[in-house]
């Protein structure tokens, strides 16, 4: 069987934000928002990054795009490292690398109408062969909006269009790698399903790899080929898609799965996690989990957890 290869590497890869106090202003400590992740990515797939709020999901994001500056470690995008590269380098690549973000709200300049924001990207880097007019038009029925759309301004949207427009404009320069930032956790149910799907006929018309960042795990199973389950700063577990949602084996990714809503049955109590994330700024010395697992042994307060590595899977934990 042909393995695909690599469109994104990321290695150990460190990102902290320093905290400063004092009329000088001194760095008293570091917020250690990214911790030492890895993970690949094969060209045409997508991986599924999931994480309650404030584990360093969207920092991982922000740090591959550039919006983040790491402390160390190797971001290679089609083999070249980007955090060797200066920003004259680095500009070639960053059209082939973009992000839709969290919120249409904040990331569609107001002051815009749709068909300068789907367009803007064309016109700085000279691909504009048409009429931005013409570009914008095909741009937007590409996302499943209608022409009478693109002197319009954002306010003028729903959520579902809004984001809709945003993906319209990450598509403009036909990129090879899209981050999607919790794309669809602002809007209502139907509008995710919608929204999915025209991330998934996207990927596949156009062959694109994502990244795709969420909470929600019922999402992540529907869109994502591999699943990277990550906790405060670090991932704890990673696999193929279907295996890590049906089997479980780090206790954090079952308690995750146990929290999936199931219509008709009513969630239990007991399945909850107990206790509060950790603050990144000290995290707790051995497996970071072990201050809220309810299978935690001494080894595992004192002693960084294993890896595990069986066929696809990768668990960090000191149960195996």
């Amino acid at each position: 069987m042909e393995v695909s290869k690599p469109i994104l590497e990321v290695r150990e890869l460190k990102t902290y934000f320093p905290i400063r106090r004092g009329v000088m202003a001194k760095t008293v400590g570091y917020v250690k928002a990214v911790d030492g992740v890895s993970f690949t990515i094969p060209e045409g797939k997508i991986l599924g990054l999931v994480g309650e709020s404030g584990c360093g999901k969207t920092t991982v994001a922000r740090s591959i795009i550039g919006l983040a500056k790491p402390r160390s470690g190797e971001i290679r995008f089609l083999g070249e490292n980007l955090l060797e590269l200066n920003p004259r380098n680095f500009k070639p690549l960053r059209r082939k690398l973009q992000m839709i973000f969290q919120d249409p709200v904040s990331s569609l300049n107001p002051r815009m109408n749709v068909l300068d924001i789907v367009t803007e990207g064309l016109v700085e880097y000279g691909m504009v062969w048409e009429s931005p007019l013409v570009h914008a038009v095909q741009l937007l029925k590409e996302v499943g909006l209608e022409k009478d759309a693109v002197y319009r301004y954002p306010h003028e949207f729903s959520g579902g269009q809004r984001q809709r427009i945003s993906i319209a404009r990450a598509i403009s320069l036909k990129p090879d790698f899209i981050i999607c930032d919790e794309p669809v956790s602002a809007l209502d149910v139907s509008v995710q399903a919608q929204i999915i799907n025209l991330l998934m006929d996207l990927r596949d018309r156009y062959g694109l790899s994502y990244l795709f960042i969420s909470h929600d795990l019922s999402v992540v199973n529907h869109i994502a080929d591999r699943i990277a389950v990550m906790y405060l700063g670090v991932i704890v577990e990673h696999g193929p898609g279907r295996e890590v949602i049906l089997n479980p084996m780090h206790p954090y990714t079952q308690a995750l799965v146990r929290a999936i809503p199931i219509p008709g049955i009513e969630k239990k109590e007991k399945n909850s996690l107990k206790g509060e994330i950790p603050s990144p700024s000290n995290p707790p010395s051995g497996c970071r989990f072990h201050t809220r697992c309810p299978e935690v042994m001494t080894v595992c307060r004192t002693e960084n957890p294993r890896h595990l590595i069986s066929g696809e899977r990768h668990v960090w934990c000191h149960l195996y």
